[in-house]
């Protein structure tokens, strides 16, 4: 699982022109998922997400989680997470799980990710053509690898 975090002032997903997740003050999360995947990953990404502490202190520093500043959560599936440019100019997909495989998945991490901070989780469609709107604050930007985990 492959996953790109951004700490946001505000995000919302659209799709065909509804609103269908928006969260003020959190972090919206971009979610890749590969056949690979299992349990193991998605407790371990969830785990990382709920404690991760990328927000601000009265001090300036970046002490506090999501949890700690009562944020909102907001994943959106994205399989051109695992894209892959090795050869030529075209990303190929090949990693990225089918949807039989994937949406389990997904649905998986939400709730073990709603379980683990205690936050009600807001999502985009997955598979649908979403339309993501985000002010990225800092802009704090973090990738992580369940396979890589550093």
């Amino acid at each position: 699982m492959r996953i790109v975090i951004q700490r946001v002032s505000e995000a919302s997903v659209t799709v065909e022109g509804k609103i269908t997740g928006a969260i003020e003050k959190g972090l919206l999360i971009f979610l890749g998922i590969e056949d690979e995947d299992d349990q193991e990953d998605v407790d371990w990404l969830c785990r990382k997400i709920a404690k991760l502490r990328i927000f601000n202190d009265e001090d300036g520093m970046m002490n506090l989680s999501v949890q700690d500043v009562g944020g909102g959560l907001l994943v959106v599936s994205q399989f051109t997470l695992h894209a892959s440019t090795k050869k030529g100019n075209r990303p190929s997909f090949i990693r990225a799980s089918k949807p039989e495989v994937a949406i389990p998945m997904y649905e998986k991490f939400v709730k073990i990710l709603e379980i683990r901070s205690g936050i009600s989780v807001a999502t985009g469609e997955f598979g649908a053509d979403m339309k993501v709107q985000l002010l990225n604050d800092g802009p704090v930007t973090i990738t992580m690898d369940s396979k890589a985990r550093e």
